[in-house]
């Protein structure tokens, strides 16, 4: 079974998750505009199957950009797909654009390891 990726539908929720969150929180960003819908779709299950690896060490909260607008602004968020990740409330890292699964990986151990 896949590890459930959070997706709250409006700011509080989004921060209640990251309130109660034990470790990192891997914010992955959508948007609903056509070219948004295509990279993002594309970038699903290489974060699912990321954040399964990772396994408890890692949240994962993928939200569209424009039903979470705090999160967005908060944390820089300009375009669809970008992925956060946030430590204690602050962005720690984040990569804007779409990722292959190599590439996401590197990010996540690159910086995780930062972290641990």
């Amino acid at each position: 079974m896949a590890r459930r990726i959070h997706q709250p539908l409006e700011d509080q929720e989004f921060d209640f998750i990251l309130s109660m969150a034990p470790g990192p929180v891997l914010a992955y960003f959508t948007g609903t505009w056509p070219k948004a819908v295509e990279a993002c779709r594309a970038m699903d299950t290489v974060v699912a199957e990321l954040a399964e690896e990772h396994g408890t060490r890692l949240t994962a909260v993928r939200t569209d950009m424009t039903r979470c607008p705090g999160p967005t602004r908060r944390y820089g968020v300009t375009g669809a797909p970008t992925v956060v990740l946030v430590e204690g409330g602050e962005a720690v890292a984040s990569q804007a654009g779409p990722m292959g699964r190599e590439e996401f990986r590197a990010f996540l151990d690159a910086h995780l390891g930062e972290l641990g």
